[in-house]
């Protein structure tokens, strides 16, 4: 991995773990705390109270600065995420698709053996009654399929 690479997945970690901070109980008891600490000063004569609101904005914008642009490389991210989602979700469409069609080959496979089968049935031979019950119990199973398909395409 070269090392450009690697600035920028520690770069994508950096944003995404103060992004998660920033949305955060601590975050919130963070910045009260700081803001709060901010106002005493002036009163208890540490600084003016002009130079503490300069430091005060200074800071606070920058941070702003920066978390917008941690917020949008999170953004970023997860769009790239999403896409790379919904193309698998389209893959899985197709395959369902494809299975779908297969599943309608058997079925017409199955009804034209079962027709088959119907009119040798006449002869009454055990054996192909037996056959005849298999293949009636694959038809179900394939119509299930069927269903569970239809299911799936719905979600």
């Amino acid at each position: 991995m070269t090392l450009s690479k690697e600035r920028k997945i520690k770069l994508e970690r950096v944003a995404d773990k103060a992004t998660r901070w920033i949305g955060s109980t601590s975050s919130i008891i963070f910045h009260t705390i700081f803001f709060i600490t901010s106002f005493i000063l002036p009163v208890t004569g540490v600084v003016t109270f002009e130079e503490m609101l300069l430091i005060l904005t200074t800071v606070v914008s920058l941070e702003a600065i920066y978390l917008a642009i941690f917020i949008q490389m999170s953004v970023n991210k997860n769009s790239q995420d999403i896409e790379i989602i919904q193309e698998g979700v389209g893959e899985i469409q197709e395959d369902i698709q494809d299975i779908e069609e297969d599943i309608e080959e058997i079925q017409k496979d199955v009804d034209e053996i079962q027709e088959d089968i119907e009119v040798d049935n006449l002869k009454d031979n055990p054996a192909e009654k037996n056959q005849a019950a298999t293949l009636a119990s694959i038809s179900a199973i394939l119509l299930q399929l069927q269903n569970e398909i239809e299911l799936l395409k719905k979600d």
